[in-house]
Formats: C-alpha cells, structure tokens, sequence
C-alpha cells in the first residue's frame, strides 16, 4: 500500500474515533480499592447511553504508574462499548515523575511476581463485579510493563477472552504451558525498539507456537518503544531515552484491536 493510502486510512480511523467519542456519553470515576491493606486507585469508564451489561477490558499502566495515558485510553475502549478500568499496580498516588523513580517503582511490584499478581487479579475482580459488565466476557491491554504484565497473565492461565499487548516486554520466567492458556494473544511491537531484541522475539514466537496458543505478533517498521503514546517525544527529549510517538503505528494498532475485541468478543 502507498505512503498515501495508510495516511488516508488512518485520518479516517481517526475520524471515526471522534465521531464515536462524540457520539457516546462515557463516564469516568475514580475507584478506591484495597489489596493487602493497601489502597489502589483505578479508573472506571463507560458509556451511560448504554443499557446492560456489557464485556470489560483492564488497562494496564505503563511503568510510570496509573497516569492520564491510561485513563485516556479506558475512555477509549468506553467510546466503543466496553466497560474499561484502567487499574493501578503500585499503589495511591505512587505516579513517577523521572525514569529513576518508574523503575523503583516497577522493580518493587514485579520483584515479586505473586504480589504483581494478586493486584491485577484485584482489579480483575473489580471490573468483573461491576453491574455494567458481563463477568464472562473480558480482556486485557497494557503497555510497556502493562503489556508485560498482560502477557503474564495469559500465560499463567487468567480467565481472559484475549489480551493486547503493546511495546510490552517478552521475556518470562513462566513461560506458557500447552493448554493453560485460555486468552488469544496480540502483540503490537516496534521493530526499532532497543529494549526488544530479536532474540526476545523468536523465543516468544517459538514459546507461543510450542504452547499452542492462537497468538499474532505485528512488528512496525521505524517504530520505537512507547510509540502509542503522543508523549513519548517529550520524554525522549527530556531524558534521553530510545522513545518515540509513531502515528501510523498507533493508529494501525488501534485499528487491529478494535477487530481482534469484536472478534472475542463476538459483537
């Protein structure tokens, strides 16, 4: 396909997305909850116009913690019909401001990998008792360390429909096991992402195939790491780090969850 015809494609994607945002009455709350006597903030965002239950969709944070990015994409997912709640993995009011302090604070979540579980299936529970979700019918995104996260979740068994991940880690110390997975699997990748090496990718391909997992792994051309996320550019040049926003590979991706959430969805 031409230069001119992605561009074209994607304005209309773009287009649509505002319509459909317009359109749509969503609310957002906040929602306290508590893990282990600690309190978490999450997001909760749906469409009012809407009668009934309806599938949920968890959004996971990037490792800067539950910020704006991640509600922004949890009203997102509202605008086409889902319940979202955009969780936290860290903690109230734990938003990193400087990479130092992101990294602290993932280390601190995932250094112990059952207590990263047990706040994600927290917020798994949240969502699913909410009265505007169907408790069977629901799905994950993430990324960055959201997407890692999702990963996980899928290959340790979480009852999910699918999960999305997006420049999300591939390595593992669980790797997937032949029937335990239940969820369809999504990765959306840059393929001049640092932080991701070819190596990463065979083994998660070979680990997907080996476990018999109905997966699809998209890798974009020039996409850098954080590329979904318009802000990724100033943190680039704030910080020096190998980031950077990819209109065409934000757009594209959206487009390819929006289908693969109809199709588990069957909507």
């Amino acid at each position: 396909m031409s230069g001119f015809g992605k561009v074209l494609i994607l304005a209309v994607a773009i287009n649509c997305a505002l319509w459909s945002f317009a359109q749509a009455k969503v609310v957002g709350e906040e929602i306290k909850y508590s893990v282990d006597g600690q309190e978490f903030t999450g997001y909760l965002t749906y469409d009012d116009a809407m009668e009934g239950p309806r599938p949920g969709v968890l959004v996971v944070h990037e490792w800067w913690g539950h910020n704006p990015y991640a509600r922004k994409r949890a009203e997102m997912l509202a605008t086409l019909g889902y319940t979202a709640l955009a969780l936290d993995m860290y903690g109230t009011g734990k938003l990193a401001n400087h990479p130092k302090d992101a990294k602290a604070f993932m280390m601190a979540t995932i250094s112990n990998i059952a207590v990263a579980e047990k706040r994600f299936d927290a917020a798994h529970d949240l969502l699913k008792s909410q009265s505007m979700v169907n408790e069977k019918q629901t799905a994950a995104i993430g990324y960055c360390f959201g997407g890692g996260m999702v990963l996980h979740a899928a290959r340790t068994g979480r009852d999910l429909k699918g999960v999305i991940s997006y420049h999300g880690s591939l390595k593992t110390q669980t790797p997937a096991m032949m029937g335990a997975v239940k969820a369809k699997v999504r990765v959306y990748n840059g393929a001049a992402d640092p932080f991701i090496k070819p190596e990463h990718i065979s083994a998660f391909k070979a680990e997907m195939q080996a476990a018999g997992v109905d997966y699809n792994f998209v890798n974009y051309e020039g996409a850098l790491h954080s590329f979904t996320n318009p802000d990724a550019d100033a943190f680039a040049k704030k910080f020096k780090m190998p980031v950077g926003y990819d209109a065409m590979a934000d757009g594209d991706s959206w487009m390819r969850t929006r289908a693969f959430l109809s199709d588990i969805f069957q909507r």
